[in-house]
């Protein structure tokens, strides 16, 4: 206290807030600083400039669609889990539950009655993410948010070669492979088990991320004035991190 804060004792703050919650009494106590202190350092990190600069930054360095080694050597990363050719990245939806918001407040209920932000999320076959989008309340599907996405339309036009790999609650597409939703036994099952086996890597990397970031489970306090931005900010930050992690 009374000591001005580096910048590696910032970061250690935010990571330490990031991966146990929302604990700031015991955050301060252990880095030695105030409550309020602790809520300035998050929100420094999480904002880290005017406009996000940094931020966006950082997630073009370190979240990289299909990613940052060759499309081949990713294709074969994933053909090795199943047999599963031409696989660029595997896509889910996961939600971060938020204290309902003063405004909109119907927009952010999802299917299970819960407030909450709906992120999209793709990952390679090493558990790193490849693709966020981090901004649609919880009651928009999962659909939606990948046929709005910037993503969808670089795949439909064939600027990256390959298909991503989702469930059922996405529709089959020529860039976005689907299981059948009732197979024959032979051929149509062994598809469906290959699928799932390669698919699994998001639903895994989800857990990861949110093992590692408890805070992703909490019920996130909004800000009036910006409904979703802090807890966009906040999961970008995880998501980054995480990347950093698997890496290195």
């Amino acid at each position: 206290r009374g000591r001005a804060i580096t910048s590696e004792q910032m970061l250690c703050v935010a990571l330490r807030f990031f991966a146990n919650g929302s604990f700031l009494y015991n955050i301060g106590d252990a880095e030695h600083i105030s409550k309020a202190t602790v809520c300035r350092v998050v929100r420094k990190v999480c904002l880290l400039s005017a406009h996000l600069s940094a931020l966006k930054r950082f997630l073009r360095i370190f979240v990289l669609f299909p990613g940052h080694k060759p499309v081949r050597a990713i294709k074969e990363e994933f053909h090795r889990i199943a047999g599963f050719p031409n696989v660029v990245g595997c896509i889910d939806g996961t939600h971060i539950p938020i204290i309902a918001p003063s405004e909109n407040e119907a927009d952010y209920v999802n299917r299970r009655s819960i407030h909450s932000i709906n992120v999209q999320i793709i990952c390679d076959a090493a558990h790193l993410i490849t693709n966020v989008e981090a901004k649609w309340p919880g009651s928009v599907h999962d659909s939606r948010m990948y046929r709005e996405s910037t993503l969808s339309n670089r795949l439909e036009t064939g600027e990256i070669d390959g298909f991503l790999l989702g469930d059922r609650g996405y529709p089959c597409r020529p860039t976005l492979i689907t299981p059948y939703p009732e197979p024959e036994p032979g051929p149509q099952r062994r598809f469906n088990v290959a699928h799932c086996r390669t698919r699994a890597r998001v639903e895994m990397t989800i857990g990861l991320l949110k093992a590692r970031f408890p805070i992703l489970n909490s019920r996130l306090q909004l800000h009036h004035a910006t409904p979703h931005k802090k807890v966009i900010y906040m999961s970008n930050v995880c998501k980054v991190s995480h990347n950093i992690f698997v890496s290195y």
